[in-house]
């Protein structure tokens, strides 16, 4: 069994864009089990602790993005969370809001990426978003740095699904760069003596046209044992 903790926050509930989050994170589910060979249990954030974790055993967590910003969430709904993320007791990888948390929890600064300049137009104009912020959004490559095991067969400029205008403002004490963008600097972390992993791009959103992001998981579930 594998764990995706759902990290999308209770407001999104209260929108019209609830049901598109819903089924994103079943399709995701879905993707991860076909990957994996393992059944997937979703776990909203809140309701992680570490003895649960010890008790259900999984072979791998991975954490959702999100997009509601941190600000928005109770400590006391992400203390057990951040306590499963010290503990890393099996292989772990956040993505986008869920690297934002890891990066967070080991000591790093989050916030926006930055205000676009008045004289430049906004790239992403059918992006409601965020408007006027610095973001990236799309298929873009990434610049991988170094190898790693994740980027196995991936080159230097894996394509992967970016949706997001905050960032961890700097490598967390413990982990190690090994991707970047231009606009992004912390693309990909990995913890140097615990299996965590967290990816400000979108793995598990890859496209027929752009299957990177599914090599990348496959290449996690191998490094986790699983494949």
């Amino acid at each position: 069994m594998i764990i995706f903790v759902d990290l999308e926050h209770e407001r999104v509930q209260q929108t019209e864009k609830w049901p598109e989050s819903f089924a994103l994170r079943l399709k995701i589910k879905y993707r991860l089990e076909d990957i994996s060979g393992e059944p997937c249990l979703i776990v909203r954030y809140s309701h992680m602790t570490p003895a649960w974790v010890r008790e259900l055993k999984p072979r791998a967590v991975l954490v959702s993005g999100c997009a509601t910003e941190i600000d928005y969430y109770a400590e006391k709904d992400l203390a057990g969370l951040r306590q499963v993320l010290h503990e890393a007791a099996q292989p772990t990888l956040g993505f986008c809001g869920g690297e934002q948390l890891i990066g967070q929890t080991f000591g790093s600064e989050i916030a926006p990426m930055g205000k676009l300049p008045s004289s430049m137009a906004d790239p992403y104009p059918e992006w409601d978003y965020a408007r006027g912020m610095s973001r990236e959004r799309g298929f873009m490559p990434v610049r991988v740095l170094e190898p790693h095991p994740l980027f196995e067969g991936l080159g230097q400029t894996p394509v992967m699904f970016q949706s997001h205008y905050w960032e961890v403002k700097s490598v967390p004490p413990g982990f190690k760069l090994y991707a970047t963008t231009d606009l992004c600097q912390v693309q990909m972390i990995a913890h140097e003596s615990k299996p965590l992993y967290a990816t400000q791009f979108h793995p598990e959103q890859w496209g027929d046209d752009h299957t990177d992001g599914r090599r990348f998981l496959e290449n996690f579930f191998h490094l986790a044992g699983i494949k």
